[in-house]
């Protein structure tokens, strides 16, 4: 008869994680942490970043960093956990990794390839995990060879022609000493909205490949060599950005090719009112999505020119090409009996991505005539953006634990990053390479951890870390005017800022025991490398010494946190019931914040005029308090609910934000929410699995998905819609197959992932509003998708 297991009917009990470097039960992990393993991932309907964090409570995905947080493409990714949203999109405060193994962008993530676990460790892991892991990390973890020749084949068709595809193959190859495990993966979809610029083509299309390979060798029983290699391309048509615009504009014909969908007034620090948003963001008018996508003359000589690239793949129209490479050798050495181990982690990615978007986000062929942004005839504001980025990483660690009350571990890490872009628009001056960012990271650690009695231990971490970073001149060389570096010429390629950090990471957890139950509190801190400001080198002098009374300088510090946490885990009525649950305080300071800022100055006599000033700012500090639950209970032998939430109040103490004082006035932000966080979340799953005959078991599962509105600024003037999702799947399954049928998004919500603020850009200068932003964008969701979707075991 088939068996209904503990890990099938959604339990976490059995789960190991190795959250703290070392495996242990997730219930006896003293952390937050949400884990879910390939079963509970095939559960779910979790295929990609975006899924996992509709299901983790607490963290939120945005298609960019603060700067453009609205994406609802995948050129770039930001990783928000505990409403700590990421300055950059190259600096993000939750870092990945692969079998512990560090992965400098998320890309990674974005096509899961069947492992066996994925942990969600929440709170700083700086002290563990290293750096830029300031509000979390995220750490996959891959299958190891199966003992016997085994393998599966998986294939899902859905609406929109949602198809995925997927194989996998494992076994030795020689005895016990070397085997292998291979995986192949191709997804893909038509966009859930059709281009208001041409109906008969759909926004958001996406394919992705990917291929993995494992190689495991055994020489000894105490010694394990784990080469591991990814290789995975996205190739994505147009993006779906919904436009949400404050202002009405007509083509010449009178026909409206963007509707006034505002609400309320602001007037900004200028003394400019400005038509904005107020309360819940409104949903798309029918004019959007829209976007000019032919592939002219214009786009395909631009694209063809390489002068000022970086990346050559095939990207060959709008849209997205992402080539990602990833290599690990993971060796591990147990000495003898004496409980020592000692483990080297040696790390390679290697990613290079090219998108073309509309940046108006408008059908402009009705507005004709001549100039730079009307080359095919018609007005039209295309935009490349090029990012090429590596980075090399090694750790050495010594662990020791013989089964008694202590165990520690030391060891040291280097990590070598280097990223590279270029952007530009033949409606420009073409293409252009930016100046090359990179830093070398040096760590030494240490982990101590004493069980003083059976029921009580304390565990100690520490990290000391050096982070030295560095920028170069980008395409044309950088002429100072000597009021950041010495004056002069310095060529492509050439140093033109550097700086070294040191910071000392500590975590103290203890942990006391009582029955099948735990309490732990714990103490940490986290630090997140800061960054430069290199278009202020160029910028003259007057003008840069009144941005520094503004707190702009070619230097951005580190942001840090220091983060206080205690949490319960356990099961009570004997297994009936799961939990964890986990509060916590955070004081974050030195925040990065991107900023845009008018300055007034006479620098030569000529009169007084106006300079932007655009760069990062050290420009705020703010408390972050919350709540994170997960409670799983077995209702019967055969249905079982899971409930999970997360309470996040991300609230600012101290800072200002020049661009949302230019819109809006508001100088004072203290006691508003952080921008793009759900302060409130939660899932609720009913599960149902049993037996239906001697061979054969049935499944059901109902979903639910819920998380509240995100701001779109610190101004916390508009949000984003509450959003909810309704998710069925059921089907039969034993050992050798599993067939199931499956509806996402039952109810067809339209509510964004996010909004973030955006230039309105019109085929005129003489915009009302052209120095604030006119509108809103809208991260787009997929809609309904009914499928079906079959796996076989051999």
């Amino acid at each position: 008869m088939a068996q209904v297991t503990a890990e099938t009917a959604g339990s976490a009990t059995d789960i190991v994680v190795t959250a703290r470097r070392r495996e242990e039960r997730i219930l006896e992990a003293p952390l937050a942490i949400t884990a879910m393993t390939s079963e509970a991932l095939d559960e779910r309907g979790i295929k990609n970043l975006q899924d996992l964090g509709s299901f983790v409570p607490g963290m939120n995905i945005v298609g960019q960093a603060t700067g453009g947080g609205a994406r609802a493409d995948r050129s770039f990714v930001g990783v928000i956990l505990r409403g700590m949203q990421p300055s950059t999109s190259a600096a993000q405060t939750v870092s990945m990794f692969i079998d512990g193994v560090p992965v400098t962008q998320a890309t990674a993530l974005q096509v899961l390839s069947n492992p066996a676990r994925i942990e969600v460790i929440k709170g700083p892991q700086s002290a563990t995990f290293g750096r830029q892991t300031f509000a979390g990390a995220i750490n996959i973890v891959t299958k190891d060879p199966s003992d016997t020749m085994s393998g599966s084949i998986s294939g899902m068709a859905g609406t929109r022609a949602n198809y995925d595809v997927s194989g996998e193959l494992s076994g030795p190859i020689f005895g016990d000493v070397l085997g292998f495990r291979a995986t192949a993966r191709a997804m893909g979809k038509h966009g859930s909205y059709k281009n208001a610029s041409n109906p008969k083509e759909t926004l958001g299309d996406q394919s992705s490949k990917a291929g993995t390979l494992e190689l495991t060798f055994k020489p000894t029983s105490n010694l394990t060599v784990k080469g591991f290699g990814l290789y995975a391309q996205m190739k994505d048509g147009p993006s779906a950005n919904g436009f949400i615009s404050a202002y009405a504009l007509s083509d010449p014909n009178g026909n409206l090719v963007r509707a006034d969908q505002s609400n309320c007034n602001v007037t900004g620090s200028s003394g400019v009112t400005t038509r904005w948003f107020c309360g819940v963001a409104p949903k798309l008018s029918a004019l959007s999505p829209s976007a000019n996508t032919a592939n002219t003359a214009t786009v395909t000589n631009f694209l063809n020119d390489k002068s000022g690239r970086l990346v050559d793949n095939d990207l060959d129209g709008y849209g997205l090409v992402n080539d990602y490479y990833h290599l690990h050798l993971d060796v591990n050495w147990d000495i003898g009996d004496s409980g020592f181990s000692v483990r080297s982690l040696t790390g390679w990615n290697h990613e290079a991505k090219n998108e073309l978007g509309d940046l108006d986000n408008f059908n402009g062929e009705a507005f004709t005539g001549t100039g730079s942004l009307y080359k095919d005839g018609y007005y039209n504001f295309m935009y490349l953006i090029e990012a090429l980025s590596r980075d090399f990483s090694q750790e050495l660690r010594v662990s020791y634990d013989n089964g008694g009350a202590l165990q520690a571990s030391f060891g040291g890490n280097y990590l070598n990053a280097r990223q590279h872009g270029s952007n530009g628009s033949p409606n420009l001056i073409g293409a252009r390479r930016n100046g090359a960012t990179g830093s070398e990271t040096y760590g030494v650690f240490a982990n101590l951890s004493y069980n003083f009695t059976p029921e009580f231990s304390l565990a100690l971490d520490g990290r000391y870390q050096i982070d030295k970073l560095y920028a170069e001149a980008g395409q044309g060389g950088v002429t100072s005017t000597g009021a950041t570096i010495p004056a002069g010429f310095y060529a492509e390629g050439e140093k033109i800022a550097g700086k070294s950090y040191k910071n000392f990471l500590p975590r103290v957890i203890a942990k006391y025991d009582f029955g099948d139950n735990m309490f732990y509190a714990s103490y940490s801190k986290g630090v997140n490398p800061g960054a430069f400001n290199t278009l202020f080198i160029t910028s003259i002098p007057a003008v840069v010494a009144e941005a520094q009374k503004l707190g702009y300088g070619i230097e951005v510090a580190p942001e840090k946190i220091t983060n206080y946490e205690i949490g319960a885990k356990g099961q009570l009525f004997g297994t009936m019931v799961t939990y964890d649950v986990a509060a916590f305080w955070a004081d974050w300071t030195n925040q990065i914040q991107s900023q845009s800022t008018t300055i007034f100055a006479d620098p030569d006599g000529a009169g007084i005029r106006p300079f932007q000033v655009t760069g990062s700012t050290n420009s705020g500090k703010v408390r972050v308090k919350g709540i994170e639950a997960n409670v799983s209970t077995r209702l019967s032998p055969a249905v079982s609910v899971d409930l999970t939430g997360a309470y996040i109040d991300s609230k600012v103490r101290e800072g200002n934000n020049s661009g949302v004082t230019a819109l809006t006035g508001m100088t004072d932000f203290r006691g508003k929410q952080s921008p793009f966080t759900s302060k409130w979340s939660g899932t609720a799953a009913l599960n149902y699995n049993a037996p239906i005959s001697d061979v054969l078991d049935g499944f059901a599962r109902l979903d639910f998905v819920y998380k509240s509105g995100a701001y779109s600024d610190v101004s916390n003037l508009v949000r984003s819609p509450d959003l909810t999702q309704v998710n069925l799947r059921a089907g039969i399954s034993n050992d050798t197959y599993r067939i199931e049928a499956f509806i996402t998004n039952l109810f067809n919500d339209k509510a964004y992932y996010n909004i973030s603020n955006n230039t309105l850009i019109q085929p005129t200068t003489t915009s009302p509003n052209s120095a604030v932003s006119g509108g809103l964008v809208a991260q787009l969701r997929e809609l309904r998708t009914i499928g079906i979707r079959g796996t076989f075991n051999f």
